[in-house]
Protein backbone atom coordinates (compact mmCIF):
# COMPACT_ATOMS: atom_id res chain seq x y z
CA UNK A 1 0.00 0.00 0.00
CA UNK A 2 1.63 3.36 -1.03
CA UNK A 3 0.52 6.47 0.19
CA UNK A 4 1.99 9.78 -1.35
CA UNK A 5 2.52 12.16 1.29
CA UNK A 6 0.74 15.75 0.73
CA UNK A 7 3.70 18.45 2.53
CA UNK A 8 6.78 17.29 0.31
CA UNK A 9 5.38 14.48 -2.24
CA UNK A 10 7.20 11.55 -1.15
CA UNK A 11 5.81 8.30 -1.82
CA UNK A 12 5.33 6.38 1.60
CA UNK A 13 5.52 2.41 1.59
CA UNK A 14 3.36 1.02 3.81
CA UNK A 15 3.13 -2.64 5.14
CA UNK A 16 -0.32 -1.88 5.29
CA UNK A 17 -3.30 -0.27 7.83
CA UNK A 18 -1.51 0.04 11.43
CA UNK A 19 -2.94 -1.94 14.22
CA UNK A 20 -1.80 -1.49 18.08
CA UNK A 21 -2.62 -4.53 20.18
CA UNK A 22 -1.79 -3.27 23.67
CA UNK A 23 -2.58 -6.44 26.38
CA UNK A 24 -3.79 -5.65 29.60
CA UNK A 25 0.17 -5.56 31.16
CA UNK A 26 0.71 -2.48 28.91
CA UNK A 27 -2.38 -0.62 28.61
CA UNK A 28 -1.11 3.28 29.49
CA UNK A 29 2.14 2.53 27.93
CA UNK A 30 0.13 1.18 24.97
CA UNK A 31 -1.72 4.70 25.07
CA UNK A 32 0.71 6.99 25.38
CA UNK A 33 2.13 4.63 22.07
CA UNK A 34 -0.55 5.41 20.25
CA UNK A 35 -0.93 8.92 20.89
CA UNK A 36 3.06 9.55 19.75
CA UNK A 37 2.54 7.86 16.70
CA UNK A 38 -0.71 9.59 15.76
CA UNK A 39 1.86 13.13 16.59
CA UNK A 40 4.25 12.31 14.44
CA UNK A 41 2.26 11.31 11.25
CA UNK A 42 0.36 14.47 11.76
CA UNK A 43 3.39 16.13 11.83
CA UNK A 44 3.98 14.68 8.70
CA UNK A 45 1.36 15.38 6.92
CA UNK A 46 -0.22 11.94 7.01
CA UNK A 47 -3.86 10.77 7.46
CA UNK A 48 -4.26 9.41 10.86
CA UNK A 49 -7.42 7.72 12.27
CA UNK A 50 -8.27 8.62 16.07
CA UNK A 51 -6.70 5.68 17.45
CA UNK A 52 -4.20 2.58 16.06
CA UNK A 53 -5.52 0.66 19.26
CA UNK A 54 -7.25 -2.36 18.55
CA UNK A 55 -9.84 -3.59 20.91
CA UNK A 56 -9.07 -6.36 22.60
CA UNK A 57 -10.54 -8.65 25.60
CA UNK A 58 -8.41 -10.85 27.54
CA UNK A 59 -10.57 -13.17 29.68
CA UNK A 60 -9.62 -15.47 32.58
CA UNK A 61 -11.48 -18.34 33.94
CA UNK A 62 -11.95 -19.07 37.14
CA UNK A 63 -9.26 -22.42 37.09
CA UNK A 64 -6.91 -19.92 35.47
CA UNK A 65 -7.31 -20.93 32.29
CA UNK A 66 -7.62 -17.96 29.80
CA UNK A 67 -8.42 -16.41 26.18
CA UNK A 68 -8.18 -13.59 23.92
CA UNK A 69 -10.53 -12.28 21.89
CA UNK A 70 -10.51 -9.68 19.05
CA UNK A 71 -13.37 -7.14 19.20
CA UNK A 72 -12.94 -5.86 15.72
CA UNK A 73 -11.36 -6.98 12.59
CA UNK A 74 -7.41 -7.10 11.86
CA UNK A 75 -7.62 -8.20 8.13
CA UNK A 76 -4.74 -6.99 5.92
CA UNK A 77 -3.36 -4.86 8.68
CA UNK A 78 0.76 -4.52 10.43
CA UNK A 79 -0.27 -5.26 13.51
CA UNK A 80 2.46 -4.76 16.38
CA UNK A 81 1.21 -6.81 19.52
CA UNK A 82 2.47 -5.15 22.80
CA UNK A 83 3.29 -7.26 26.34
CA UNK A 84 4.83 -5.81 28.99
CA UNK A 85 5.62 -9.77 30.67
CA UNK A 86 7.11 -8.22 33.20
CA UNK A 87 4.27 -6.43 34.77
CA UNK A 88 3.40 -8.18 38.22
CA UNK A 89 0.77 -6.07 39.12
CA UNK A 90 -1.95 -8.05 37.00
CA UNK A 91 -4.45 -10.28 39.02
CA UNK A 92 -7.09 -12.62 38.66
CA UNK A 93 -9.18 -14.65 40.81
CA UNK A 94 -8.12 -18.23 41.19
CA UNK A 95 -9.88 -20.72 43.32
CA UNK A 96 -10.90 -17.85 45.71
CA UNK A 97 -7.39 -16.71 45.80
CA UNK A 98 -6.00 -13.61 43.88
CA UNK A 99 -3.25 -14.49 41.44
CA UNK A 100 -0.60 -12.33 40.38
CA UNK A 101 0.87 -13.41 36.80
CA UNK A 102 3.96 -14.52 35.84
CA UNK A 103 5.90 -14.13 32.93
CA UNK A 104 4.95 -17.34 31.66
CA UNK A 105 1.48 -16.19 31.81
CA UNK A 106 1.93 -13.30 30.13
CA UNK A 107 3.83 -14.67 27.67
CA UNK A 108 1.38 -17.41 26.72
CA UNK A 109 -1.31 -14.42 26.49
CA UNK A 110 0.99 -13.18 23.76
CA UNK A 111 0.64 -16.90 22.41
CA UNK A 112 -3.07 -16.28 22.43
CA UNK A 113 -3.12 -12.75 20.63
CA UNK A 114 -1.21 -14.51 17.84
CA UNK A 115 -3.85 -17.62 17.81
CA UNK A 116 -6.90 -14.99 17.31
CA UNK A 117 -5.57 -12.86 14.66
CA UNK A 118 -5.52 -16.38 13.06
CA UNK A 119 -3.57 -15.43 9.96
CA UNK A 120 -5.62 -12.79 8.71
CA UNK A 121 -3.34 -9.65 9.69
CA UNK A 122 -0.87 -8.66 6.46
CA UNK A 123 1.94 -8.68 8.96
CA UNK A 124 2.25 -9.56 12.76
CA UNK A 125 4.65 -8.45 14.83
CA UNK A 126 5.41 -8.96 18.77
CA UNK A 127 6.68 -6.17 20.93
CA UNK A 128 8.28 -7.67 24.02
CA UNK A 129 10.22 -4.67 25.56
CA UNK A 130 11.56 -7.12 28.24
CA UNK A 131 12.31 -10.14 26.22
CA UNK A 132 10.39 -13.56 27.53
CA UNK A 133 13.00 -15.08 29.32
CA UNK A 134 15.84 -13.17 28.47
CA UNK A 135 18.04 -14.35 31.51
CA UNK A 136 17.86 -18.17 30.51
CA UNK A 137 19.92 -17.41 26.97
CA UNK A 138 21.82 -20.27 27.36
CA UNK A 139 22.43 -23.50 28.46
CA UNK A 140 24.39 -24.82 31.27
CA UNK A 141 23.97 -28.56 32.24
CA UNK A 142 20.62 -29.80 32.30
CA UNK A 143 18.62 -26.66 32.28
CA UNK A 144 15.76 -25.15 29.89
CA UNK A 145 16.68 -22.92 27.33
CA UNK A 146 13.87 -21.38 27.40
CA UNK A 147 14.35 -18.02 26.17
CA UNK A 148 15.31 -19.44 22.52
CA UNK A 149 12.32 -21.99 22.75
CA UNK A 150 9.96 -19.05 22.71
CA UNK A 151 11.31 -17.41 19.58
CA UNK A 152 11.37 -20.88 17.49
CA UNK A 153 7.51 -20.48 18.68
CA UNK A 154 6.71 -17.21 17.84
CA UNK A 155 8.41 -17.52 14.79
CA UNK A 156 6.47 -20.95 13.92
CA UNK A 157 3.58 -19.62 14.50
CA UNK A 158 4.26 -16.72 11.43
CA UNK A 159 5.04 -14.05 13.81
CA UNK A 160 7.47 -11.63 11.50
CA UNK A 161 9.49 -9.66 13.63
CA UNK A 162 10.00 -9.31 17.32
CA UNK A 163 10.77 -6.38 18.96
CA UNK A 164 12.63 -5.96 22.49
CA UNK A 165 14.99 -3.27 23.88
CA UNK A 166 18.16 -3.85 25.59
CA UNK A 167 17.98 -7.81 25.71
CA UNK A 168 20.55 -9.62 28.19
CA UNK A 169 22.55 -11.45 25.67
CA UNK A 170 21.89 -10.25 21.98
CA UNK A 171 23.36 -13.92 20.52
CA UNK A 172 20.13 -14.91 21.07
CA UNK A 173 18.78 -13.66 17.92
CA UNK A 174 20.06 -16.85 16.39
CA UNK A 175 17.15 -18.97 17.69
CA UNK A 176 15.65 -17.41 15.02
CA UNK A 177 16.82 -17.62 11.28
CA UNK A 178 13.91 -16.68 9.50
CA UNK A 179 12.18 -13.70 11.72
CA UNK A 180 13.41 -10.32 12.56
CA UNK A 181 14.21 -9.66 15.41
CA UNK A 182 15.68 -5.98 16.82
CA UNK A 183 16.96 -5.12 19.72
CA UNK A 184 17.14 -1.51 21.06
CA UNK A 185 18.94 0.58 23.51
CA UNK A 186 17.44 3.18 25.41
CA UNK A 187 20.58 4.74 26.22
CA UNK A 188 20.03 8.38 24.59
CA UNK A 189 16.48 8.92 26.14
CA UNK A 190 18.62 8.18 29.78
CA UNK A 191 21.41 10.12 29.01
CA UNK A 192 19.03 12.92 27.79
CA UNK A 193 17.39 12.87 31.26
CA UNK A 194 20.63 12.95 33.24
CA UNK A 195 21.73 15.60 31.21
CA UNK A 196 18.60 17.87 32.38
CA UNK A 197 18.63 16.75 35.60
CA UNK A 198 22.53 17.35 36.01
CA UNK A 199 24.19 19.64 34.15
CA UNK A 200 26.50 20.34 37.23
CA UNK A 201 27.66 17.26 37.20
CA UNK A 202 27.92 16.53 33.50
CA UNK A 203 29.74 19.88 32.65
CA UNK A 204 32.55 18.54 35.26
CA UNK A 205 33.69 15.34 33.51
CA UNK A 206 36.97 15.00 35.08
CA UNK A 207 34.82 14.36 38.72
CA UNK A 208 32.06 11.99 36.72
CA UNK A 209 33.01 7.77 36.56
CA UNK A 210 30.88 5.45 34.68
CA UNK A 211 30.58 2.31 36.74
CA UNK A 212 29.89 -1.30 36.15
CA UNK A 213 28.58 -3.77 38.48
CA UNK A 214 30.14 -7.06 37.06
CA UNK A 215 32.36 -7.96 34.30
CA UNK A 216 29.21 -9.01 31.86
CA UNK A 217 28.32 -5.09 31.86
CA UNK A 218 31.83 -3.65 30.97
CA UNK A 219 30.70 -3.22 27.32
CA UNK A 220 27.85 -1.40 27.92
CA UNK A 221 29.49 0.64 30.37
CA UNK A 222 32.38 1.22 27.86
CA UNK A 223 29.79 2.75 25.62
CA UNK A 224 28.44 5.09 27.87
CA UNK A 225 31.76 6.15 28.85
CA UNK A 226 33.09 6.92 24.98
CA UNK A 227 30.29 8.98 24.06
CA UNK A 228 29.83 10.91 27.82
CA UNK A 229 33.69 11.38 27.35
CA UNK A 230 34.66 10.20 30.64
CA UNK A 231 36.58 7.66 33.11
CA UNK A 232 34.79 3.89 33.29
CA UNK A 233 35.62 1.20 36.50
CA UNK A 234 34.28 -1.92 37.29
CA UNK A 235 33.09 -4.34 40.08
CA UNK A 236 34.21 -7.95 40.03
CA UNK A 237 31.67 -10.28 41.95
CA UNK A 238 32.92 -13.05 43.55
CA UNK A 239 30.23 -15.36 44.26
CA UNK A 240 30.11 -18.95 46.17
CA UNK A 241 29.82 -21.60 43.60
CA UNK A 242 29.60 -24.09 45.63
CA UNK A 243 25.88 -22.88 47.01
CA UNK A 244 22.80 -21.89 45.38
CA UNK A 245 20.75 -19.13 46.69
CA UNK A 246 16.82 -18.58 45.06
CA UNK A 247 18.47 -19.80 41.66
CA UNK A 248 22.26 -18.49 41.83
CA UNK A 249 25.44 -18.26 43.38
CA UNK A 250 25.38 -15.87 46.21
CA UNK A 251 28.15 -12.88 46.24
CA UNK A 252 30.99 -13.20 48.57
CA UNK A 253 32.96 -9.94 48.06
CA UNK A 254 32.51 -7.01 45.48
CA UNK A 255 35.95 -6.15 44.23
CA UNK A 256 36.60 -2.48 42.73
CA UNK A 257 38.62 -2.02 39.57
CA UNK A 258 39.38 1.23 38.70
CA UNK A 259 40.27 4.69 39.12
CA UNK A 260 40.09 6.06 42.61
CA UNK A 261 36.40 7.37 43.49
CA UNK A 262 37.08 9.50 45.81
CA UNK A 263 34.98 13.12 45.58
CA UNK A 264 33.89 11.34 42.27
CA UNK A 265 30.66 11.90 40.94
CA UNK A 266 29.23 8.08 39.78
CA UNK A 267 27.13 7.23 37.50
CA UNK A 268 26.07 2.93 37.64
CA UNK A 269 25.23 1.50 34.71
CA UNK A 270 22.91 -2.07 34.53
CA UNK A 271 20.57 -3.37 31.99
CA UNK A 272 18.31 -4.62 34.89
CA UNK A 273 17.87 -4.02 38.67
CA UNK A 274 16.01 -7.71 39.66
CA UNK A 275 16.13 -7.63 43.68
CA UNK A 276 18.55 -4.85 43.77
CA UNK A 277 20.82 -6.74 46.63
CA UNK A 278 23.96 -6.74 44.31
CA UNK A 279 23.25 -2.69 43.30
CA UNK A 280 22.96 -1.56 46.88
CA UNK A 281 26.13 -3.21 48.31
CA UNK A 282 27.76 -1.60 45.38
CA UNK A 283 26.43 1.69 46.12
CA UNK A 284 27.78 1.14 49.90
CA UNK A 285 30.81 0.20 49.12
CA UNK A 286 31.51 3.40 46.70
CA UNK A 287 30.53 5.37 49.49
CA UNK A 288 32.75 3.45 51.79
CA UNK A 289 35.44 4.98 49.14
CA UNK A 290 34.12 8.49 49.65
CA UNK A 291 32.55 8.98 46.26
CA UNK A 292 30.55 12.14 45.40
CA UNK A 293 26.99 12.19 44.26
CA UNK A 294 25.78 8.46 43.22
CA UNK A 295 23.48 7.69 39.83
CA UNK A 296 21.91 4.42 38.45
CA UNK A 297 20.74 4.23 35.44
CA UNK A 298 19.27 0.75 34.09
CA UNK A 299 16.49 -0.06 31.41
CA UNK A 300 14.63 -2.03 33.44
CA UNK A 301 13.90 -1.65 37.41
CA UNK A 302 12.00 -4.35 38.44
CA UNK A 303 12.30 -4.16 42.30
CA UNK A 304 11.63 -8.02 43.02
CA UNK A 305 11.85 -7.61 46.44
CA UNK A 306 10.37 -4.19 46.97
CA UNK A 307 12.10 -0.47 46.61
CA UNK A 308 12.22 0.24 50.35
CA UNK A 309 15.95 -0.01 50.45
CA UNK A 310 16.62 1.82 47.36
CA UNK A 311 14.08 4.72 49.38
CA UNK A 312 16.67 4.47 52.61
CA UNK A 313 19.79 4.72 50.48
CA UNK A 314 18.54 8.09 49.17
CA UNK A 315 17.07 9.37 53.03
CA UNK A 316 20.75 8.16 54.12
CA UNK A 317 22.33 10.79 51.25
CA UNK A 318 24.17 7.29 49.09
CA UNK A 319 21.94 7.28 46.73
CA UNK A 320 21.27 10.90 44.62
CA UNK A 321 19.03 9.32 41.72
CA UNK A 322 17.72 6.13 39.60
CA UNK A 323 16.63 6.33 36.21
CA UNK A 324 15.06 3.82 34.66
CA UNK A 325 12.52 3.48 31.86
CA UNK A 326 8.74 2.93 31.36
CA UNK A 327 9.47 -0.21 29.03
CA UNK A 328 8.08 -2.38 32.31
CA UNK A 329 5.84 -2.10 35.16
CA UNK A 330 7.44 -0.04 38.47
CA UNK A 331 5.41 0.85 41.58
CA UNK A 332 3.12 3.85 41.39
CA UNK A 333 4.37 4.60 44.74
CA UNK A 334 7.93 5.66 43.79
CA UNK A 335 6.96 7.44 40.64
CA UNK A 336 6.96 11.38 41.56
CA UNK A 337 9.79 10.85 43.98
CA UNK A 338 12.78 12.75 43.80
CA UNK A 339 14.94 9.88 43.98
CA UNK A 340 13.53 8.37 40.95
CA UNK A 341 13.33 9.48 36.90
CA UNK A 342 11.27 8.04 35.02
CA UNK A 343 11.84 7.97 31.09
CA UNK A 344 8.94 7.96 28.76
CA UNK A 345 10.15 5.81 25.66
CA UNK A 346 7.23 5.87 24.29
CA UNK A 347 7.97 8.84 21.64
CA UNK A 348 11.16 6.70 20.93
CA UNK A 349 9.23 3.36 20.36
CA UNK A 350 6.79 5.19 18.21
CA UNK A 351 9.39 5.97 15.64
CA UNK A 352 9.76 2.59 15.64
CA UNK A 353 6.82 1.42 14.62
CA UNK A 354 6.24 3.95 12.70
CA UNK A 355 9.34 2.90 10.41
CA UNK A 356 8.40 -0.52 10.38
CA UNK A 357 5.29 0.04 9.22
CA UNK A 358 6.41 2.51 6.37
CA UNK A 359 9.13 0.09 5.80
CA UNK A 360 11.65 2.68 5.88
CA UNK A 361 14.84 2.20 7.91
CA UNK A 362 15.32 2.08 11.60
CA UNK A 363 19.14 2.27 11.15
CA UNK A 364 19.18 6.05 11.81
CA UNK A 365 17.03 6.31 14.79
CA UNK A 366 18.53 2.96 16.61
CA UNK A 367 22.16 4.48 16.54
CA UNK A 368 22.46 6.94 19.68
CA UNK A 369 26.09 7.16 19.53
CA UNK A 370 26.09 10.33 16.80
CA UNK A 371 22.57 11.77 18.50
CA UNK A 372 24.75 11.35 22.26
CA UNK A 373 28.00 13.23 20.64
CA UNK A 374 25.48 15.49 19.48
CA UNK A 375 24.06 16.20 23.57
CA UNK A 376 27.18 16.09 24.63
CA UNK A 377 29.51 18.89 22.47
Amino acid sequence: MTYRNNRNGQEIDFAGDLGIIALENCKDFGKKLDESIRFLRLQQGIPTPDSFLIDTAQIRFSNGEGKILLNESVRGKDVFLISDVGNYSCTYPLYGYDNHMSPDEHYQDIKRAVSAIGGKAARVNVVMPMLYASRQDRRKGRESLDCAMSLQELENMGVKAVITFDVHNSGVINAASHMSFENIFASYEIVRAFFEDEPDVINDKENLLIISPDVGGMERAIYYSNVMKTDVGMFYKRRDYSRVVDGRNPIVQHDYLGRDVTGKNIMIIDDMIGTGESMVEIVQELKKRNAGKIFIATTFAMFTKGCGTFQKLHDEGLLTRLYSTNLTYVPPEIIGTKWFHHVDMSPFAAEIIHCLNTNSSIEPIMDATARLKELNK
